[in-house]
């Protein structure tokens, strides 16, 4: 784990200790401040659970979603799960083939592109659900990813997003679909509709509590803790999903404290001209609101 920096906590000294703004006012002229160093394009979205403040940077902006679509898919899994059609126990065929949102083509996954492999090797077994839910979340896996998108269809996604308010995420098709990416048909996202999908999580309103539940346990399993939880304490819990493509790089999940307060937190980026530049400018942004909201409960 990293810990707080010199710069950090200078800049925490100004946000509560300056009387010419509000507290709040402070934190977000921070952030701003501090992502203005790194080239590149950010979205922020927080919101404290326990108080109902929230802070809003760029959040009805669009950001391509990348993998942070793979959330709204496990929901939509939960919800389809919950009226009977299928169980979550239910063995799925593993397959390496599908079809382009543009003219139905078939098209394949390469898996030296992909960032879990070992179901590669299981084409033409059968996988539970649940797992596949569970690779696609933890590992990313693009290959559990169409499957299930393919099980639950991506018009289902948006549409459920559109009933908890999410105006914008739209989820059109799964991982690789070539054809559709050169067209511009890609998974669309902005850090506010996230901010709505986290909240409904940790308020148990996506499908029911014990679903919400249940997709809590799984993102808490994540692999990729580059933003998000790189700055923060062991003894804070991180239920979150990441998403990067060339340029870009987002995490989005619900903050849980020692004392049980918890707060929703969205992070997203795009043209970066340094990746790894942009990912410890997000991780630093985590850092500054956790800090912000540990010192306004004392």
């Amino acid at each position: 784990m990293v810990y707080y920096s010199y710069s950090i906590a200078f800049l925490l000294l100004m946000l509560f200790f300056t009387s010419c703004r509000s507290g709040e006012d402070q934190l977000k002229g921070i952030i701003e401040k501090e992502l203005s160093q790194t080239a590149g394009t950010f979205a922020v979205a927080f919101k404290d659970l326990n108080t109902g403040y929230q802070l809003l940077i760029r959040a009805d902006e669009v950001f391509h979603a990348a993998s942070t679509m793979k959330t709204p898919v496990m929901i939509e899994v939960f919800k389809q799960a919950s009226t009977g059609r299928f169980s979550l126990t239910d063995s799925i065929l593993i397959k390496n083939e599908f079809r382009s949102i543009v003219d139905q083509s078939t098209f394949s996954l390469d898996s030296a592109d992909d960032s879990e492999q070992t179901l590669y090797s299981l084409v033409g077994q059968k996988k539970p659900l649940n797992s596949l839910v569970y690779d696609m979340i933890i590992a990313s896996s693009n290959l559990a990813t169409n499957l299930v998108i393919e099980l639950v269809d991506a018009k289902n996604v948006t549409e459920t997003m559109r009933q908890f308010g999410a105006k914008d995420i739209e989820v059109l098709r799964g991982v690789e679909d070539m054809k559709a990416f050169r067209k511009g048909l890609n998974n669309t996202i902005t850090a506010a509709d996230l901010l709505i999908v986290f909240e409904k999580m940790a308020n148990g309103e996506t499908v029911n509590r014990e679903a919400s539940d249940a997709m809590i346990d799984i993102l808490l399993d994540q692999r990729f803790n580059t933003i998000i939880p790189a700055e923060l304490p062991s003894d804070v819990k991180v239920a979150h999903k990441t998403g990067t493509i060339s340029g870009a790089h987002h995490d989005s999940g619900i903050v849980f404290l020692p004392d049980g307060r918890k707060y929703v937190l969205v992070l997203l980026s795009k043209d970066l001209e340094d990746t790894e530049a942009g990912t410890q400018a997000l991780a630093r942004v985590s850092g500054i609101i956790y800090n912000y909201v540990v010192k306004t409960a004392n």
